[in-house]
């Protein structure tokens, strides 16, 4: 026995439909509901006034909210307060006979989790062709939008990194030229000083179809290999006291970019630049986690603290939090002073 919705369904096919059969359009409706039961899609409709009438199991599968739930209720139970103007504009736009298409916004779950969702939106019309409603469907792009945001900080990272590069080249040809008595020794110091440069990044990088395992180091073989490039043999720099302890090749990439960074901006305007100035750092463990002091001490004052924060800032607060760990800095009169916490099992995984 069909109900009144399914008669009032059919009854509509058969009139978009041309005037086919009754059978013919009990078959269509047949063939339409299965598709909007199988779809992965959220599939539903509303009234002009915003009241839910269909709620397909994909709608379900995506707000949590099941049919009898949901139907009967104001849109507005899948809507964050903060997007509620967006549900005005859409229906002005439909009752317009307007279509709202791939419309990308956020959604509410029933546990208040939001959901990024692309939105499709068409006006519902009767046998007169007035519009009494709108079929909404709505697609999960939580994972799309994720895998944007990671592209898009990659890009910025490397652009970053090509920018600091151009820079370093400068402070290593300038380091190397002022201990260098003759062109092959300037060829020398700076080819050892690039190729220590390109052992450091290495460490930032797993081999594509590596095995993971066996890209462990120790924090100090670390710290060596990105401090090397801009240490003097004559006249060392840098120095590294304290215990050593292994890093796994979970916390390897993080921990690399982290140093690197510091090393960077060292080398740009701390303790490593041409103009001079040391890099003290001292290492300790206590209560299951790892102390890192990173002092440096410089010939004048430093400038004070920055005045704002770059993408390199941001590099190091991400990659800080991976490790689930914390970073502390003092702009003392004799250099900039940094204290990292880290906990050793995080660095060992």
């Amino acid at each position: 026995m069909q109900s009144r919705d399914d008669s009032t369904a059919i009854e509509t096919l058969h009139t978009l439909l041309g005037g086919a059969s009754v059978g013919e359009t009990q078959n269509a409706a047949a063939w339409l509901a299965a598709i909007v039961e199988s779809s992965d899609d959220a599939i539903l409709s509303k009234t002009l006034d915003g009241i839910i009438t269909s709620w397909n199991p994909g709608a379900a599968r995506l707000f949590g909210f099941t049919a009898d739930e949901a139907i009967g209720q104001p849109i507005t139970i899948i809507i964050p307060e903060d997007r509620l103007s967006e549900e005005t504009t859409i229906i002005g736009k439909i009752r317009q006979g307007e279509r709202v298409e791939h419309f990308e916004t956020v959604r509410r779950r029933k546990d208040g989790t939001p959901v990024d969702i692309s939105l499709t939106v068409s006006p519902v019309r009767d046998r007169e062709g007035r519009i009494i409603g709108a079929s909404k469907i709505a697609r999960d792009v939580t994972e799309t939008r994720r895998a944007t945001e990671r592209q898009m900080l990659l890009l910025q990272e490397m652009n970053h990194r090509i920018k600091n590069l151009f820079a370093l080249t400068t402070g290593l040809v300038t380091l190397s030229a002022r201990g260098a008595e003759s062109v092959e020794q300037l060829k020398a110091d700076l080819s050892e000083r690039i190729s220590s440069l390109a052992r450091a990044h290495n460490l930032t990088l797993t081999e594509i179809g590596g095995d993971p395992a066996a890209n462990v180091t120790t924090l100090r073989a670390l710290l060596e290999a990105i401090l090397a490039p801009y240490d003097e043999i004559a006249a060392p720099r840098v120095e590294i006291h304290g215990c050593d302890v292994p890093v796994g090749s979970g916390a390897l990439t993080s921990l690399a970019l982290l140093f690197h960074e510091l090393a960077t901006n060292a080398a740009k305007y701390g303790a490593l630049s041409p103009d001079g100035g040391e890099l003290a750092i001292h290492i300790t463990t206590e209560d299951k986690s790892l102390a890192l002091h990173w002092q440096e001490t410089l010939p004048a004052k430093l400038g004070g603290t920055p005045e704002r924060e770059g993408f390199g800032s941001h590099l190091e607060q991400a990659s800080i939090c991976g490790l689930c760990g914390t970073i502390e800095r003092a702009w003392r009169p004799e250099g900039l002073a940094i204290d990292i916490r880290l906990p050793l099992a995080q660095l060992m995984s």
